[in-house]
């Protein structure tokens, strides 16, 4: 990936973090969700696009991905603006943009899922620009229903920004691609827990959030549950089985990520179970819960994919690993409540995201592209 390129997206990245925090700086008589350009900017245009460069597996960044980041920033500012006509126009042409690319790599039907001899890690790949291009075509139906038809009326979780969280989950099935990509094969049994792994995280995924859409918090409760116990066993065997490398231990870091996204998870809904909830009062743990989901998990794989071909990299990995959970367990969530926190978890989170992309490698990376 071009130094231009890698800039860019530390730069969108960056924006997304501080937007998440603007409504500390700005009058409250301003009207907008800034909330929107937060997951916006890092999970559909930064994220999105570093999925497609993934799968295309080039050095040069195509223009078919460019057109995809341009495009993704305008739908950004559109759905920011709550201007829906474009925001649906230019979902489609993203939903194109994904599928050819999805089509190229791999097949229109995912028949992939079902043969045993499919590594995981192609399922996982293929899952996330699945959900990449399902996500453009699911929220603006929502649109549809929510803005022009409405159809659908009895449902209040419904909502526009419950979809538009769903443009996060590509970003974790491919980072999960990456993770399996470095595990050696150990026979049948392991091969059984490995397909185990992705049936019950991109099913788990799936009723999770349909059980969230009917409000149902009891069945949420058991099926984040049993995703909790799915991690674990991902990453006994990512730390069995995965090859010694320099990505293995920013995975590892990731996956206790998730681990701490699945326990706020599951004490939010039991939250959301007292007769006195009300979401403002737990506003501090759906931030730890979203930060440590965006900017924990989700960039590990993220920055992996940037420098893909570059590792090892020229830096203290066990430091950076430190100094990455200090700012999201820690200055992130706290920048929710103080304009100082805000500046320095930004600030950090810069540094980190720095470190990541302009280190200089060491040697081409010895993990290949799923296939």
């Amino acid at each position: 990936m071009s130094l231009r390129f890698r800039l860019l997206l530390l730069m969108l990245m960056s924006l997304a973090l501080f937007f998440g925090y603007l409504n500390l700086f700005v009058p409250d008589t301003i009207p907008y969700n800034f909330d929107r350009l937060h997951i916006f900017l890092f999970n559909l245009c930064a994220g999105g696009s570093i999925v497609l460069y993934f799968t295309e597996g080039r050095q040069k960044v195509s223009p078919k991905i460019i057109v995809f980041l341009v495009m993704a920033i305008i739908y950004a500012i559109f759905a920011f603006f709550e201007m829906y006509i474009p925001v649906l126009i230019i979902a489609m042409i993203l939903f194109a943009i994904v599928e050819s690319i999805r089509i190229k790599k791999f097949s229109f039907f995912p028949f992939d899922f079902f043969k045993s001899d499919v590594p995981v890690s192609a399922k996982f790949h293929q899952a996330s620009l699945l959900c990449l291009s399902m996500g453009l075509l699911i929220s603006s139906l929502v649109i549809l229903n929510n803005e022009y038809f409405f159809i659908l009326v009895n449902f209040p979780k419904l909502q526009l920004d419950t979809f538009f969280l769903g443009f996060s989950f590509p970003l974790s099935l491919i980072t999960m691609s990456l993770l399996f990509s470095i595990m050696k094969d150990q026979g049948k049994p392991i091969l059984w827990l490995k397909n185990i792994g992705f049936w019950f995280v991109n099913l788990g995924v799936i009723i999770f959030f349909m059980f969230i859409i009917f409000e149902k918090l009891m069945p949420q409760v058991f099926v984040t549950s049993i995703l909790f116990g799915t991690v674990i066993m991902i990453l006994y065997l990512l730390v069995r089985l995965g090859d010694d490398l320099q990505q293995k231990a920013f995975l590892i870091s990731g996956m206790g990520f998730l681990l701490y996204t699945a326990i706020t998870g599951i004490l939010y809904i039991f939250y959301e179970m007292s007769p006195d909830y009300a979401s403002e009062n737990y506003k501090w743990l759906m931030r730890m819960h979203s930060f440590a989901s965006l900017y924990g998990w989700n960039l590990c794989g993220l920055a992996i994919i940037c420098r893909f071909k570059d590792f090892p990299l020229k830096l203290h990995s066990n430091f950076l690993i430190a100094f990455h959970w200090i700012t999201v367990f820690f200055l992130a969530p706290m920048g929710t409540y103080y304009k100082f926190f805000a500046c320095a978890a930004t600030i950090c989170f810069v540094v980190i995201l720095s470190a990541i992309m302009f280190t200089k490698g060491t040697a081409d990376s010895i993990v290949s592209v799923s296939k």
